[in-house]
């Protein structure tokens, strides 16, 4: 392992945050739909939330436990790694949901270290609408050996792309969308706003929310395999490998792998051309 050794906070694992309460509202749905250039008729309508959504009602909850564990000063070296999405039931207007978070794990990697949020999303009777796991990059520092839990695993077989995919789904960012996307979402990160603060910060210039992408490949899957109908879909997980630009033109790639339990596994992948933005795709359909 390289990178400056850096002590993380072993007594900050397995502390759950404060609870954090959202009640949505079918315009907030309808909102979110949009700023995503989602196609499904009843996500546009607000009738039901589309899968991502599920990170609006949890985004203040889902950082806060990491500043318990990792310290203050490397904040600004952190980057998403992966995020994998658990699904109970989906969201739908009116629901008052409850969040809560904590960190489950950190470890140091080549050039870096992941640290592994679990959040948990109920609604106000107690039941669990669905469990995220957020996994967080910290580049050039080294936590040392794995402490905790990592996040379940999801990696793509690289085997499959040998064949041609089942499936192909394709989007487009438009030269707007984070301008969109960051209310619908409330996600003020002036990187997605501000050309001049991309460019201070060493990018060419405003990137699209990795969120965003991963919203977009969603309604594709949705609509090859599961009829459009968010309720038949039970996991679905990314690991962000490239930046996405205002102005890309996206391409998910979907292989079908395995039958279990009444549900079936993809494993996909969302491109810019050959080059891979979206990888270890994962998405579990009830047949």
């Amino acid at each position: 392992m390289s990178g400056t050794p850096v002590e993380f906070d072993p007594a900050g694992l397995n502390v759950w945050s404060d609870e954090e309460r959202f009640e949505v509202t079918r315009e907030r749905l309808a909102e979110y739909a949009a700023a995503t250039n989602d196609p499904i008729e009843a996500h546009l309508k607000g009738e039901v939330a589309a899968p991502i959504f599920a990170i609006v009602p949890v985004f203040e909850a889902m950082m806060m436990p990491i500043l318990d564990v990792v310290p203050m000063d490397i904040f600004g070296r952190v980057v998403h790694g992966e995020q994998d999405f658990h699904f109970h039931r989906p969201i739908r207007p009116g629901d008052k949901l409850v969040s809560r978070a904590k960190v489950i794990g950190y470890e140091g990697k080549d050039n870096g270290s992941t640290i592994t949020v679990l959040i948990e999303c109920r609604s106000e009777d107690g039941e669990l609408v669905n469990e995220q796991y957020l996994t967080a990059f910290f580049r050039g520092v080294n936590a040392g050996p794995q402490v905790g839990e990592s996040a379940p695993a999801h990696r793509f077989d690289k085997a499959l792309a040998a064949n041609p995919p089942l499936a192909k789904a394709a989007a487009h960012v438009d030269a707007d969308q984070t301008y969109r996307y960051s209310p619908a979402s409330g996600d003020p990160v002036p990187l997605h706003l501000d050309e001049q603060v991309a460019k201070d910060a060493g990018l060419p210039g405003i990137i699209a929310h990795g969120l965003c992408t991963m919203a977009m490949s969603s309604w594709g899957v949705l609509g090859e395999f599961a009829g459009s109908d968010v309720h038949r879909l039970r996991r679905y997980a990314v690991r962000f490998s490239r930046m996405v630009f205002p102005n890309d033109d996206l391409e998910t790639r979907i292989w079908r792998t395995s039958t279990e339990n009444g549900a079936i596994t993809y494993l996909f992948e969302t491109g810019r051309g050959d080059d891979l933005v979206l990888t270890d795709g994962l998405a579990v359909i009830a047949d």
